[in-house]
């Protein structure tokens, strides 16, 4: 099936598909989440997670520290206590 279709034919309506893949979707479902309070602190982390997939790896140890103060660590500036423990995790290995 063509990207976006399921094999009945029908359109996607995964969150992957309308909020990340398409670019409107993921503009108007960013907006939503910054101008909500309550949901302020989930965009701001998307935006950092996608500067930490660009950033060189040089800076990823001290950028994924920072993520994890500001965004995983109870107190933290904007922690999303949201996530689950398993989400928040240091990889290992």
């Amino acid at each position: 099936a063509p990207p976006g279709h399921t094999q009945d034919g029908g359109q996607d309506t995964s969150f992957r598909w309308q909020c990340v893949d398409q670019p409107i979707g993921k503009l108007l479902f960013r907006r939503f989440l910054e101008g909500a309070p309550e949901f302020a602190a989930a965009a701001a982390l998307w935006s950092e997670i996608e500067a930490f997939e660009q950033c060189e790896d040089t800076e990823r140890e001290a950028s994924a520290n920072r993520l994890r103060s500001r965004f995983f660590t109870p107190g933290g500036s904007e922690h999303c206590g949201f996530l689950s423990a398993a989400a928040t995790a240091p990889p290992t290995g």
